[in-house]
């Protein structure tokens, strides 16, 4: 089986999600035998279609254009047994440059108008391949890809069982940072079974798209801060990212909601504890968090039996949390007060991944 996969992402390495997700997809259809060649369309110069009709009428099957759609990625497409359409979801649907792609395959289309059920379309002049589509975004519900397997389905549904599969990961952006491992070996499940069955078992397509084990509102209130902490820093989420910035919360429900989130368990092992905030200043409050069997647990308000206590202003805390100012320097110099188990200030970054 030849495999034409397509990478429509501008993005490379850790950064892409679509190509972390296609690369695992590609590496089971290589192990089921299958022949893939990967292309990333960035890299590849294609102009885009100005609707001439040359290809149907002059030169029947040609693109008037001569770049590396028509010399090189054209053929290749007609010569696949299935296509790989992976892109980022933009705007609910395919990016531009995947569409730019899809619309410059025009010349395997005839011009003449055909009726096929409800529909009118143009038959085509050669075979196309089979499709699958694989997209990722960053909203966390799966309803966000409604459009896009609409547009897959319309485009490449209308031939039976030439649209073998629709793989679509929402919040990978989350995932990512959390155990995609089990996702990622489900894509590549997803490979082999696509190359030895030409479809992807209901088993298979549930691991793909397990729901997340966050509430979605409690995520998009995360990623919010994020984008509020890159405005603030002046700074785009690739640099955010490069520096391994964490997002700066602004409230106490974020404040909690970003140490749950970045909880280690592998680091907290068999701790049990309970950590206690009293904040004072631009926010005041307080909260407490619960460690136990590698698990942490959020409350408001104060515990009856806390294991450590931090008192500080609000912004001095966060200035430490996200690494603007230094821990152990702000309490010799009295901006915040610890009181309980030292041990567990000390440790806090193996709980939380960071230096607290």
């Amino acid at each position: 089986m030849k495999v034409l996969a397509l990478n429509s992402s501008a993005r490379t390495g850790g950064q892409s999600k679509t190509e972390l997700m296609l690369s695992h997809l590609v590496e089971g259809m290589r192990q089921a035998g299958a022949e893939v060649e990967v292309v990333s369309l960035r890299e590849k110069k294609i102009k885009v279609c100005v609707g001439c009709f040359t290809c149907w009428t002059k030169t029947p099957g040609r693109c008037i254009h001569q770049d590396d759609m028509t010399r090189e990625l054209f053929p290749k497409w007609l010569e696949a047994d299935v296509c790989v359409y992976a892109t980022p979801l933009f705007h609910h649907t395919v990016n531009a440059t995947m569409k730019t792609f899809i619309e410059r395959t025009l010349p395997v289309c005839e011009p003449f108008q055909v009726e096929r059920g409800d529909r009118w379309v143009h038959p085509f002049r050669h075979k196309r391949p089979a499709a699958v589509v694989l997209s990722v975004c960053g909203f966390p519900a799966m309803s966000a890809f409604g459009f896009l397997t609409h547009y897959a389905n319309f485009l490449f549904g209308q031939e039976q069982g030439r649209l073998w599969a629709e793989i679509y990961w929402p919040g990978a952006e989350i995932l990512a940072r959390e155990n995609p491992d089990d996702i990622l070996d489900a894509a590549r499940q997803a490979g082999r079974e696509l190359v030895e069955s030409r479809k992807i078992s209901p088993e298979t397509m549930a691991r793909i798209r397990r729901p997340l084990d966050y509430d979605l509102k409690d995520l998009a209130e995360i990623a919010n801060c994020m984008w509020r902490t890159c405005i603030a820093e002046g700074i785009a989420p690739k640099e955010f990212e490069k520096k391994g910035m964490i997002p700066r919360p602004d409230s106490l429900k974020t404040f909690m909601l970003l140490l749950r989130f970045g909880f280690n368990p592998e680091g907290a092992g068999d701790a049990e504890a309970v950590l206690q905030f009293i904040f004072t200043g631009r926010v005041e409050g307080a909260c407490h968090f619960i460690i136990a069997d590698r698990t942490i647990k959020a409350e408001t308000g104060v515990a009856e039996k806390p294991d450590l206590t931090i008192k500080a202003p609000f912004d001095v805390w966060i200035d430490i949390m996200t690494g603007k100012a230094d821990g152990g320097q702000m309490l010799m110099e009295g901006k915040y007060k610890a009181e309980g188990d030292m041990d567990l200030l000390l440790n806090m970054n193996k709980f939380f991944g960071r230096s607290q």
